[in-house]
C-alpha cells in the first residue's frame, strides 16, 4: 500500500485502520520489481552494457528472493548495482518509535522483547509509529578490518555493570546487520572477511538469528544480504568458508564493457565535460555592479572529438589485455574516468592560459595521464619483464593510439600523409602551444592534410589542431615517422 507523506499513520491504531500490510524485505523487493517490470519502467538507470548479460540474471535472482553475490573484477559496477536495489523498496515503512528499541521493529511483528511489550501492553492508539525512508534502508561495509562486533554485535559492558544477565537481549549491543532489520546490507570484498565473521554471516543466512559469545538470543531478523567479490580471491581455496558459499542464493557475474562504444557511453554518462568548474556566479545585480563581465563569464566550452574519447577508453582496454598487467586484479572503469577528466582538465588549462575560446583535448594532453593512471595498474609481478609502471603505461598508451588510428587509417586513407615527411617536414607539437601554431604549420604542407580533418570535420582551429596531433601520433605509433621529445614539446619528422 502506498501512502503520501501527509497521510501516513502516526499510531498503531491508525496504521491498522489504513490497511497497511507487513511484508518481508525480499517480498517487498519482489512485488515492487515485478510491478516495474510489467509497467516497462527502466529498472537499472545508469547501468550500461549489461542489458543482455548481467541484468537478466539479476532479474531472475530478485524474483527468486535470493541473497546475492556480485562476482567481478574492480570497476564493474558491482556496488552501483547493489545500491540500485534500493529503488525497489517502498517509499517508506512504519516502525515502532521507541528509543529503547535498537532497530526498526515491525509494528505487526516485533522481534525485540521491548517491541512486543509495547505492542501487547499499550493501547494501540498510544503506540507511536514513525517511518523509515527508502534511502536509509541500505548500508554497506568494506570487509578488510571488519570485526564480529561491527557486523553482528557484542555484549555491552555497561549493561552487565547494571546487573543485566549476559544471556538477556538487553545485554547485547547490536552490529550493523541486526540494525538493518527490514533493510538491505551489502558486504564488499567478501573473501577479505575474517573467518569468525563469516561464521556469523552463515548463521544469519541459515537461521536468521544472532549468537554473540555463545549466547543464542533468538531474533527473526529480516534482512537481504548482498556480497561483492573478485573471482580470483573468491575462488581461492580457504578464502570463503564453503558453508557460507552454499547459503548464497544467486551469483551474478559482472564484466567490463564488451565493446569500446559502450565504454565511451559510460564516459559520456559519468563525466560532463562542460560542467562549470570554479567559476563564480553572481546572485544579484548589486553583486555584479563592481565586477567586470569577464570575471563572471561562462567557462571555456569543451569540445571532445569522438576519437579522443575512444582513445581514453582504448587505453583501459589495452591495459586489460597487456601481458604486463595482472589480469586477476583487472583494470577498473575508474581508470578511464580519471584519465578522461585529466585530459579535459589539461585542455581547459591550455584554453585558460592562452585565452582560446574552445578547449579541445589533444594527444599531447595524454602526457598528463601519469598522475591519474599510476597506482591504478597492478603489474604482473610473476612475469619475466622488468618494466616500471610508467613504462607499462607508455606502452599501453602507444598500443591504444595504434589501434584507434589503424581504424581511422582504414576508413579515411590517412596513410598517404606520411609521404609529407619524406620532403623533410618537421612538425612541433605540445600541450601548451596555441591552436594558431598548428594553423600556421598547415599552410606550409600539401593539401593531403585536408584528409586528416575528415576524422572530425570542423573549422575550429582547436579541433583541427587535435586532428593533426592524432594523425602524427598514429603515424609514429605505426612506425611511419620518428619522434623526439624534450621539455614537453614533441617534434615529428621522417
Amino acid at each position: 500500500m502506498s501512502l503520501s507523506l501527509s497521510d501516513r499513520p502516526h499510531t498503531l491504531a491508525e496504521l491498522r485502520n489504513s490497511g497497511w500490510r507487513s511484508k518481508t524485505v525480499k517480498q517487498e523487493l519482489h512485488d515492487n520489481f515485478l510491478r516495474k517490470l510489467a509497467a516497462g519502467d527502466e529498472l537499472f538507470p545508469g547501468i550500461v552494457g549489461y542489458d543482455e548479460t548481467v541484468i537478466p540474471e539479476l532479474n531472475i535472482a530478485l524474483l527468486a528472493q535470493h541473497d546475492l553475490l556480485f562476482l567481478g573484477e574492480k570497476g564493474q559496477a558491482k556496488s552501483r548495482l547493489m545500491r540500485r536495489l534500493v529503488d525497489f523498496l517502498d517509499e517508506g515503512i512504519p516502525y515502532l518509535d521507541d528509543r529503547k528499541i535498537p532497530l526498526h521493529d515491525d509494528p505487526y511483528h516485533p522481534i525485540t522483547s521491548r517491541g512486543r511489550m509495547l505492542v501487547n501492553g499499550t493501547p494501540a492508539d498510544e503506540v507511536p509509529i514513525a517511518w523509515w525512508r527508502r534511502e536509509d534502508r541500505y548500508a554497506e561495509r568494506l570487509a578488510p578490518g571488519t570485526k564480529f562486533a561491527d557486523l553482528i554485535g557484542e555484549i555491552d559492558p555497561a549493561m552487565l555493570a547494571a546487573g543485566v544477565s549476559m544471556g538477556a537481549e538487553e545485554a547485547l549491543h547490536f552490529g550493523l546487520i541486526p540494525r538493518m532489520h527490514r533493510g538491505l546490507f551489502a558486504m564488499n570484498e567478501l573473501p577479505e572477511l575474517d573467518e569468525l565473521v563469516q561464521v556469523g554471516l552463515f548463521n544469519i543466512l541459515e537461521e536468521r538469528d544472532v549468537q554473540i559469545r555463545g549466547f543464542p538470543v533468538k531474533f527473526d531478523i529480516d534482512v537481504m544480504i548482498l556480497f561483492s567479490a573478485n573471482p580470483a580471491t573468491y575462488n581461492r581455496s580457504g578464502k570463503v568458508i564453503p558453508q557460507l558459499k552454499d547459503r548464497i542464493g544467486s551469483v551474478i557475474h559482472t564484466h567490463y564493457p564488451l565493446e569500446r562504444s559502450l565504454g565511451v557511453e559510460i564516459l559520456e554518462q559519468e563525466v560532463d565535460a562542460n560542467a562549470e568548474v570554479g567559476m563564480r556566479r553572481a546572485e544579484s545585480a548589486e553583486e555584479t555592479s563592481d565586477i567586470p563581465q569577464s570575471a563572471i563569464r561562462i567557462p571555456h566550452s569543451v569540445v571532445v572529438p569522438y576519437f579522443m574519447k575512444e582513445l581514453i577508453e582504448e587505453i583501459s582496454r589495452a591495459a586489460r589485455q597487456s601481458k604486463y598487467v595482472d589480469h586477476d586484479s583487472g583494470v577498473s572503469a575508474r581508470l578511464s574516468l580519471a584519465n578522461y577528466r585529466t585530459m579535459i582538465a589539461s585542455a581547459r588549462h591550455r584554453a585558460a592560459v592562452l585565452d582560446e575560446e574552445v578547449a579541445v583535448p589533444r594527444i599531447s594532453d595524454l602526457g598528463h595521464l601519469y598522475a591519474s593512471s599510476l597506482g591504478k595498474l597492478e603489474l604482473d609481478l610473476m612475469g619475466s619483464h622488468q618494466m616500471t609502471e610508467r613504462q607499462v603505461l607508455d606502452a599501453v598508451i602507444a598500443q591504444a593510439i595504434a589501434t584507434v588510428f589503424g581504424e581511422y587509417v582504414e576508413e579515411y586513407g590517412l596513410a598517404e600523409i606520411a609521404e609529407v615527411f619524406s620532403q623533410g617536414v618537421r612538425i612541433e607539437v605540445g600541450d601548451m602551444l596555441p591552436s594558431s601554431h598548428y594553423a600556421e604549420l598547415l599552410k606550409r604542407v600539401p593539401p593531403a592534410w585536408d584528409k586528416a580533418f575528415e576524422v572530425n570535420a570542423s573549422e575550429q582551429p582547436a579541433v583541427r589542431a587535435c586532428c593533426v596531433e592524432f594523425v602524427l601520433a598514429g603515424l609514429y605509433a605505426t612506425d611511419r615517422i620518428s619522434r623526439s621529445q624534450q621539455h614537453g614539446r614533441i617534434v615529428y619528422e621522417f
